[in-house]
């Protein structure tokens, strides 16, 4: 993320924007590893609401993000997607910053959208878009796995914020053949009061 001096885009959380994809990046991975591929196609309308973080690759930008972190998605009549993300800081506070979502690609597929951060005067700007890939993808809309092409972010997203373990290894599974190095996932932390009266599963 392109580090503007604005508190707006320095508690940028993570669920909704990556990093620019930078030539050094698409060149990172391993010449035996192929592209990251993205699902076929999102329905976007399904897919707004609200997404609990349930692990993440660590990054810079979610450092003071303690826990409870959550992004709510909801189109907007001009196409894009309002993008409102908070996370629980380590003293309690929640830190909040919305942006916008949007195509890619006009044409391309839904499963690849870009997100910024920076104010709206900056967004004719390329460098303030970041990727975002939905990489797979449950029929029920219920969790979802969101990297970027460089492999440098993941983050596994659930409908709940507790996820059975049988979707957990298929969205890690799906990293893994993506090329991505899951090892360096970490699970997110989530609050007694968030999960009351929820029970984890494992079909």
């Amino acid at each position: 993320m392109i580090r503007i001096q604005t508190e707006v885009i320095l508690v940028a959380l993570a669920l909704a924007t990556v990093t620019r994809e930078t030539p050094a990046q698409r060149n990172a991975a391993p010449a035996s590893q192929g592209a990251v591929v993205p699902v076929d196609t999102v329905d976007l309308g399904r897919y707004a609401g609200r997404w609990y973080e349930v692990a993440r690759f660590p990054n810079s930008f979610q450092s003071d993000c303690a826990g409870e972190t959550v992004a709510e998605y909801e189109r907007l009549a001009s196409g894009q997607i309002r993008v409102v993300n908070q996370c629980r800081q380590a003293d309690g506070t929640m830190k909040r910053a919305e942006g916008r979502a949007k195509l890619a690609d006009r044409d391309g597929p839904t499963s690849k959208l870009k997100v910024r951060f920076a104010p709206a005067f900056l967004s004719f700007l390329p460098m303030v878009w970041g990727n975002y890939w939905v990489l797979d993808l449950t029929p029920d809309y219920t969790a979802a796995l969101v990297g970027d092409p460089s492999r440098k972010y993941l983050w596994v997203l659930s409908r709940a914020p507790l996820m059975a373990d049988s979707i957990y290894r298929r969205m890690v599974g799906t990293a893994e053949r993506q090329g991505f190095d899951v090892r360096r996932l970490q699970r997110s932390p989530v609050s007694p009061d968030t999960t009351s009266g929820l029970l984890r599963t494992s079909p």
